[in-house]
């Protein structure tokens, strides 16, 4: 190997001091610099304020974004400490938004029997990535301040008045050097608010955003904990048992637990951690699933629900239609990877078993009439379980006989590679025919779709193998479904929903999305899921190159750019594609399909609770949730055919 010819001495060893290490690598501490980890900035200090309530000290939190995107959180809590922090010699307030890992969240005799946030680095890191800080604390009969630029102190704490309460208040604007976008979305950030109002029981949460000309605000205070959060998850869905169920223990691991059973064929569980989303589950869930298995079971063998002779039922099938909400408290988290989003506390799984145990098998006894309805829906979900067995074992049986498993209307790609495949679902047998034609056959598979498909919202696994409009999608992607899924099979790295860009088309793209959701939710986690944008207009002009607008912005632009050039509207022919269909091979690649020049957006899940609150209000049994919301949204629809 070639020598890098350089100096390596003390010379080249760089120390970075202070907070530059922040600065100098956002992404390790905060995740992203993108509008993801903006967010992160707000719900660090949050959370500050959260460890306050959950040490028992603070019963309110006010979160502001003000105009000019600043970001101001003010709690009731005890205020920072402002006294001369004795390792530092500075004071302790400024202590904890200068120096990493400096919090009260350290060690067996720390400020906090339980906390969440980043464990003591978000204030500093905060403090590092915005452009000023400012923090107002009330402590003592006094109100200390101190500001701060890019980390770094300009203005030390001192005494500004007296306070005859207590509390921290900090303003912030991140810095835009750093961050891609400085526009907080104040639906995002409701969202999170809610959540933690949820899972802190009796803490009042207001966020205000006073940017527009009307300030929004929303205000959050549950007493009723994770029951409120259970019941808001399932608004729009039928339930079995009206009241959730209800456990709650505490210990040395503190732990709180709701479960509702709806009509809906898919499963609802999310699990906390010192209120931190664990999306990846761990031992708390693990401890959760195992005791619902067994309880259910038991119940069941010991009413004579189930004889001798019926197998046990599956965890599977026992969570069909299940919506729950596990919160654990825990002093000294262990968590898988740098996320925090798999618990990795091995005791925590015995303590969640032990009290499900008791409690839910407890519950079930001193309700027979809950215990029934829920085991009925159990049993029949095992008997769909069995025939949707079946009917994989008849499709992976008639794939094996036949000459070839991939479907037929499919014209695949001559490459192998995964990596470098991709496949467009088109909408149409025209689209599909001008896509075939159009595409590159070295790595672009194409899979023409027609009519309506199955809304999977609305079925059981048994009904989506063999469905002629699905089992196509199922084969072509290669890693099966449901409980089956693997992300290692998956035959292109990109799957490509193409629709035409009207009603029907949006149908279509959601009737997909909430399939992917239910059945290949990895595929969308991972990335591979992604919607073509075919242009909606095509102005042209003898003598001049087509110019494709993909929305009414671009098409004004354009106008505008054209006009600049001395031509003129009346000179232009307007084309409004109304289908895919409408454009020739080489017009859908070089607009749609070509990855020089197409746009594809990219299908993420940045929250699985609210993706599985739409798929349910879209595509659920319930009427009136979809129309309230369509109602409140119909204004921001564009491109409507009418």
């Amino acid at each position: 190997m070639e020598k890098y010819e350089h100096k390596y001495g003390a010379e080249q060893i760089q120390v970075l001091e202070g907070l530059e290490a922040v600065r100098k690598r956002p992404g390790m501490y905060i995740g992203s610099t993108s509008i993801r980890g903006l967010h992160h900035l707000v719900y660090e200090i949050v959370d500050n304020g959260v460890d306050e309530a959950l040490a028992g000290y603070c019963t309110e939190i006010n979160i502001a974004i003000e105009k000019g995107n600043i970001i101001s959180v003010e709690d009731n809590g005890r205020g920072i400490p402002v006294e001369t922090h004795p390792k530092t010699g500075i004071s302790t307030a400024e202590t904890v938004y200068t120096v990493l890992h400096a919090g009260g969240k350290f060690g067996g005799d720390s400020g906090y029997k339980v906390s969440g946030g980043l464990h003591g680095v978000g204030a500093s890191v905060v403090n590092a990535l915005s452009q000023w800080t400012e923090v107002t604390i009330q402590r003592d009969g006094g109100t200390y301040q101190m500001r701060f630029e890019k980390g770094k102190t300009v203005k030390k704490l001192e005494k500004i008045g007296e306070a005859n309460k207590t509390g921290t208040k900090v303003r912030f604007l991140a810095d835009d050097t750093i961050f891609e976008t400085l526009d907080y979305d104040f639906e995002t950030l409701e969202t999170r608010i809610r959540e933690i109002a949820f899972l802190t029981k009796g803490l009042k949460l207001t966020i205000e955003d006073q940017r527009g000309e009307e300030p929004r605000k929303s205000e959050f205070h549950f007493e009723g904990g994770l029951r409120s959060f259970v019941e808001y998850l399932n608004k729009n869905k039928e339930k079995i048992n009206k009241d959730p169920i209800y456990i709650e223990k505490n210990g040395d691991v503190p732990v709180e637990i709701a479960i509702q059973y709806t009509t809906s064929y898919s499963e609802n569980i999310c699990s906390f951690v010192n209120n931190i989303n664990t999306v990846e589950g761990g031992t708390h869930l693990e401890g959760f699933k195992r005791s619902l298995t067994k309880v259910f079971n038991d119940y069941a063998r010991g009413h004579n629900i189930l004889k001798e002779k019926d197998g046990n039922l599956q965890g599977e099938d026992i969570r069909e239609g299940i919506t729950a909400v596990i919160s654990v408290k825990v002093k000294e988290p262990q968590f898988e990877g740098q996320t925090k989003t798999k618990l990795g506390n091995s005791e925590v799984t015995g303590v969640v078993m032990s009290m499900m145990n008791e409690a839910l098998g407890n519950f079930l006894e001193e309700n027979p009439n809950v215990a029934k309805a829920v085991l009925e829906k159990c049993i029949s979900a095992s008997r769909a379980r069995e025939a949707a067995r079946k009917a994989r074992e008849l499709v992976r049986r008639k794939s094996a006989l036949e000459t070839t498993t991939l479907p037929g209307k499919l014209a695949d790609c001559s490459s192998k590679v995964a990596e470098e495949c991709e496949v467009y679902i088109v909408e149409g047998d025209s689209a599909g025919g001008s896509a075939k034609q159009g595409r590159d056959r070295r790595y672009q598979a194409i899979l023409p779709l027609w009519g309506k498909m199955l809304n999977v919202e609305k079925a059981r696994a048994d009904k989506i193998y063999g469905n002629d409009k699905l089992n196509p999608v199922i084969v072509a992607v290669g890693a099966g479904i449901g409980a089956d899924f693997d992300i290692t099979k998956i035959r292109y790295g990109k799957v490509i929903i193409m629709a035409d860009a009207d009603v029907d088309g949006a149908h279509i793209r959601t009737l997909l999305l909430t399939f992917f959701f239910r059945y290949m939710r990895p595929l969308i986690e991972n990335g591979n899921v992604f919607l073509a944008q075919p242009p909606l207009y095509k102005l042209s002009k003898k003598g001049m190159e087509d110019v494709y607008c993909y929305t009414d912005e671009d098409l004004d632009k354009a106008y505008k750019d054209l006009e600049a050039k001395g031509i003129s509207r009346d000179q232009l022919g307007l084309q409004r594609y109304k289908g895919l269909g409408e454009m020739n091979p080489e017009q859908l690649w070089e607009t749609t399909m070509n990855p020089e020049t197409r746009i594809l957006v990219k299908v993420t899940m940045e929250d699985a609770i609210k993706a599985d609150e739409i798929f349910n209000i879209l595509m659920g049994d319930e009427v009136d949730p979809r129309r309230e919301f369509i109602q409140k949204n119909a204004k921001y629809v564009k491109n409507l055919d009418v």
